[in-house]
């Protein structure tokens, strides 16, 4: 399955979205797609904070929410402790993924309970990837040893979707001083 696929599939369940509306949601997700993340998984919601519904896309790093084109709001998959489905009368099925950066509740979740199973599995194969050691990379000897370590540790997070671009860059800052 590919990106354009997997965004067909979440707006197939949306039950809108016209050719246009597809492409920009398929380049804005491959603009910010790391080395190594596949697609793994698309439904339709809505997020609170948005009158109407959204592609959800699960990728093997992060959770993504599309909405009108706008930039993806990414939940990283290692964060990620806890994920939960409700029914309620009024926004039915409920989808709420906890991580270490906050909550993020989803409204209207087509397929939740199957939904929430795949981000389960998917942030527990993501937390054993990031706790692995790295196995190509021999240990840095020497005084800035210590700097090089929490450099690689930054730059894993970020491209895992845990740090933003800026804040991926204050904190090396931080670092170099």
């Amino acid at each position: 399955m590919d990106w354009t696929d997997l965004i067909d599939a979440g707006f197939d369940l949306l039950g809108h979205g016209g050719t246009d509306a597809r492409a920009a949601a398929v380049r804005g997700v491959e603009a910010t797609v790391t080395p190594g993340e596949q697609p793994v998984a698309a439904t339709a919601g809505r997020h609170p904070d948005h009158f109407r519904k959204g592609v959800l896309v699960l990728t093997t790093h992060r959770l993504l929410f599309l909405k009108d084109g706008k930039p993806p709001l990414p939940v990283a998959l290692a964060a990620v402790t806890d994920t939960t489905v409700t029914r309620t009368r009024l926004n039915g099925e409920v989808l709420r993924v906890v991580a270490l950066t906050g909550s993020h509740r989803f409204e209207e979740v087509a397929k939740a309970e199957f939904f929430a199973q795949q981000i389960r599995e998917a942030a527990l194969a993501a937390r054993r990837a990031a706790a692995e050691p790295p196995t190509a990379a021999p240990a840095a000897v020497g005084p800035g040893a210590d700097l090089l370590d929490q450099l690689e540790r930054l730059a894993a997070l970020h491209a895992a979707g845990a740090l933003t671009a800026e804040e991926f860059g204050r904190a090396k800052q931080r670092l170099i001083g």
